[in-house]
């Protein structure tokens, strides 16, 4: 009768926690894309934590593939321990570098556009002032005709619809005393 193993051997379990650094530091490499991201894109604290969360999903998902693909389905807290060892240790070798990296090239990403789009952009920054001041000039024609209307329209207080109160209303200021000519 063969019985299967129910343990693993020390060389197993060294191979496994090997396994978990090295792939800690691959995940060191996938928060490496997260951050240049940050970095092309600037974030507020909801995006940040957004993919915080998505960067945890997805190590979650790997610790369960891992354990059921390399460790007959056992789960075993040295592997996350691994995995920690191996992503603290990328980041702060590598992943400094890679970070001062991708910032300077970046950087100098960014220097060489607007070198290259700037007579575009003062040709469309001139061309905006002209746009803008068409559209400024025909709001205020625009207006004009509007105020010309409204001195055509009675005046409020002269809009009453009863009769009676019209009458009435004619001999009284619009503070509603009684002029002094109709005294």
């Amino acid at each position: 009768m063969n019985v299967p193993e129910t343990f693993f051997s020390v060389s197993e379990e060294l191979r496994l926690f090997g396994l978990s650094c090295l792939f800690g530091a691959v995940f060191g490499v996938i928060y490496d894309i997260f951050r240049t991201v940050r970095l092309l894109l600037p974030h507020n604290g909801v995006l940040v934590a957004a993919e915080d969360i998505l960067f945890l999903m997805l190590y979650a998902v790997f610790l369960t593939s891992f354990a059921t693909a390399a460790a007959r389905g056992e789960m075993r807290f040295y592997y996350v321990i691994g995995n920690a060892a191996g992503f603290t240790l990328y980041i702060f070798t590598l992943g400094s570098i890679v970070i001062r990296t991708m910032t300077k090239l970046i950087t100098v990403i960014e220097v060489v556009l607007r070198v290259i789009t700037c007579p575009f952009r003062q040709f469309f920054a001139l061309l905006r002032k002209k746009a803008a001041f068409k559209f400024v000039g025909t709001s205020k024609n625009i207006v004009h005709i509007f105020k010309k209307l409204k001195m055509l329209l009675l005046k409020p207080i002269l809009l009453l619809y009863n009769k009676k109160v019209n009458k009435i209303r004619k001999k009284v200021d619009k503070g509603g005393k009684k002029t002094k000519k109709y005294q």
